[in-house]
C-alpha cells in the first residue's frame, strides 16, 4: 500500500485527497502537515515536516507556498517524491523547486485536470496555426477566495502557446486607462467571485473570425483525483522535475 503524506490535510483539497483515498485500494493517507489538524482526521498531523514520524512513499502537497522551504528540505533529505499543487510561487521558489528536484522527484503542474491539461495541448496547436495573425486573450474566473492573480493555469496556457510562437508575445495583466491600441501581446484577465471552481478561456481573434477554447471545473475533486494518479505515477522516481504531460505520455502509450 503505498502511504501518502498530505501537506495541507486540514485545507478542503486535503480533505478531498482523504476522501478519495479513503476508498482506493492501493494508496492511503499515512499522516499530514498543517497548522491545525482536520475535525475527525483519523491520521497524525503534525505542524511541521521537522516533527513528522512516518515514512510516507510520496508527499501531495495542496496547502501554500509558505511551506514549500521546511517542505523541500524534508523531501531532498529523506529521498520522499513530491507532488506540488500548490500555485503562487515567486521566481526564487521556483528556482529552489528545480534545484531540489535535481536531488529527488519533484511534480509540479498549475492544474492536475486532464481536461485542462488538454486545453493547453490545444491552445497550443492553434497558436501554431493562428497565432501569428490573431490576437490572443487570455480570461480565468476564480473564487472569491482565491489569493494569487492570474491563476497558474492562466500562465501555464500563456507559456505553452508562447512555446507554439515563432516570436514570444510578452503578457498584459489587465488594462485599465488609456492604454491605446492593442500591441503584440498575450493579455491575461482574473475574474473572482463566488464559488466559481475554476474557468479558463483561451480566445484567438482574428479579422472577421473568433475561435474560442475553454474549460470549466464543476468540482475540485477533478484535481484531487489528478494529484493522486499523479502521487502513484511518481511513487519510486529518484531526481528530475515532472509534470502532467509525463503521465499523459505513460496513459497514452499503454
Amino acid at each position: 500500500m503505498l502511504k501518502i503524506l498530505v501537506c495541507g490535510i486540514g485545507g478542503k483539497m486535503g480533505a478531498n485527497i482523504c476522501d478519495l483515498l479513503s476508498a482506493d485500494g492501493e494508496a492511503e493517507v499515512c499522516c499530514g502537515v498543517d497548522l491545525r489538524a482536520p475535525e475527525g482526521c483519523k491520521v497524525p498531523v503534525y505542524p511541521s515536516f521537522d516533527e513528522v514520524k512516518e515514512r510516507p512513499d510520496v508527499i501531495i502537497d495542496f496547502s501554500s507556498p509558505a511551506a514549500l522551504g521546511g517542505e523541500l528540505e524534508y523531501a531532498v533529505k529523506k529521498g520522499v517524491p513530491l507532488v506540488i499543487a500548490a500555485t503562487g510561487y515567486t521566481a526564487e521558489q521556483l528556482e529552489s523547486i528545480a534545484a531540489a528536484s535535481q536531488k529527488t522527484a519533484v511534480f509540479r503542474t498549475a492544474n492536475f485536470s486532464l481536461g485542462v491539461n488538454l486545453l493547453v495541448a490545444l491552445a497550443k496547436k492553434a497558436a501554431a496555426v493562428l497565432g501569428e495573425n490573431f490576437d490572443i486573450e487570455i480570461v480565468e474566473r476564480h473564487h472569491n477566495k482565491k489569493a494569487d492573480a492570474p491563476s497558474g493555469t492562466a500562465l501555464m496556457l500563456a507559456e505553452g502557446i508562447n512555446d507554439a510562437l515563432e516570436i514570444k508575445r510578452p503578457y498584459v495583466e489587465g488594462r485599465s486607462g488609456m492604454v491605446g491600441a492593442r500591441g503584440d501581446e498575450i493579455g491575461i484577465h482574473a475574474v473572482r467571485g463566488g464559488t466559481i471552481v475554476g474557468e479558463h478561456e483561451v480566445m484567438f481573434a482574428g479579422e472577421d473570425e473568433i475561435v474560442t477554447l475553454s474549460h470549466s471545473a464543476r468540482s475540485k475533486r477533478v484535481f484531487a483525483a489528478g494529484a493522486v494518479k499523479a502521487a502513484k505515477w511518481m511513487a519510486g522516481k529518484t531526481s528530475g522535475l515532472y509534470d502532467m504531460t509525463d503521465v499523459l505520455k505513460d496513459v497514452l502509450n499503454r
